[in-house]
């Protein structure tokens, strides 16, 4: 049996006292055996001090300095996804990575080439292995991607089309139906790697940063989740709509669509997206799957949800995870994720 606290969107910057960035997460983060959390947000230092941009499509954006990286260490995080949409450009992604090993954390989805972002990373705990793997969907289409012979970060990427809705011949101006789906070689390759990451781990835990804000989930994030169950991942986390999503069990095994923020200090962020999730997951014979809200308050610390506010927030979770045929159970504050089943042998 091994217990997992998984995390959603981390960014840190402009603090002080970083060690102390999840202070109030720390009853939720001890006692696990594997901490996670996407890094949205590169290790790298920022360029903006000296008339640079980090990410010249995002000019607002700030690369978090590598002293930061204390917050990561000090909160007890094993292992980080770098597979997002700010991973970027891939001189960042690599002086993140280089970060991210002095500081003994464990990271997946970049790479120096096409092969090292796609290496899972192994951790073992009481003898049995886990394996993460990540991917992005959102992604710069130039320069970002890992290829065969340079650096960058996994990507899963998806197809739009418009589908004219059909009341379009009487009403002018009726906009498109949405339709994603995805890229099949993407596809080809993720479903290949947990195949081959299977054989090397007890379990397999994906990692995927994707989807729109909001509720809604695009069709690409359900095809691209129900096909990595179906190549034998053990967990889905999905994050990046800076929103919660739907929770849904498929064939037995978790996939959490969107865990949305957590400790986030990007100033664009400040006062708004302020609602997350952090999952706590047993994986082995007898599998579990809890939720517990989190919110940023007005300093920008993000903590437990407690008593009524839990309570609403975990509603809002229930109701969006119905509609996927799933069912949570809540009490005191935690939502128990119903239709987990054992591992297949």
């Amino acid at each position: 049996m091994i217990t997992l606290v998984l995390g959603g969107d981390v960014n840190l910057q402009g603090r002080t006292e970083p060690a102390r960035a999840f202070d109030a997460l720390s009853p939720l983060l001890k006692g696990a055996d594997l901490r996670f959390v996407n890094l949205e947000g590169p290790l790298s230092g920022s360029a903006a001090g000296h008339g640079g941009l980090d990410i010249p499509h995002k000019p607002n954006w700030r690369h978090s300095p590598p002293e930061m990286a204390v917050a990561l260490t000090t909160a007890g995080i094993d292992v980080v996804s770098c597979a997002n949409n700010v991973t970027f450009p891939p001189s960042a992604a690599l002086a993140s990575l280089a970060v991210l090993d002095q500081a003994g954390i464990a990271h997946c989805g970049a790479g120096v080439n096409l092969t090292g972002a796609h290496t899972p990373a192994i951790l073992e705990r009481s003898g049995r292995k886990v394996a993460f793997l990540a991917y992005t969907s959102l992604c710069w289409p130039v320069g970002q991607a890992a290829r065969a012979d340079s650096p960058g970060v996994a990507v899963a990427g998806a197809v739009t089309s418009y589908q004219p809705d059909e009341r379009v011949l009487d009403v002018p101006g009726r906009p498109p139906i949405v339709r994603t789906a995805p890229v099949p070689e993407h596809l080809e390759r993720v479903i290949a790697d947990v195949h081959r990451t299977k054989a090397a781990a007890d379990h397999v835990v994906v990692s995927m940063h994707w989807g729109l804000p909001g509720d809604e989930l695009t069709e690409y994030q359900v095809a691209y989740a129900h096909a990595l169950i179906d190549a034998g991942a053990d967990l889905v986390v999905g994050h990046g709509p800076h929103t919660v999503q739907a929770v849904e069990v498929y064939r037995g095994r978790g996939i959490l669509y969107s865990l949305g923020n957590l400790v986030f200090d990007w100033p664009a962020m400040r006062g708004r997206h302020l609602d997350g999730l952090m999952a706590g997951c047993v994986l082995g014979a007898e599998p579990r799957l809890e939720l517990i809200p989190v919110r940023r308050g007005e300093d920008n610390t993000c903590a437990p949800l407690a008593g009524e506010a839990a309570d609403e927030a975990l509603r809002h979770v229930v109701t969006l995870s119905a509609a996927r045929s799933t069912r949570i159970a809540v009490r005191d504050g935690i939502g128990s994720v119903a239709g987990l089943s054992t591992p297949r042998q």
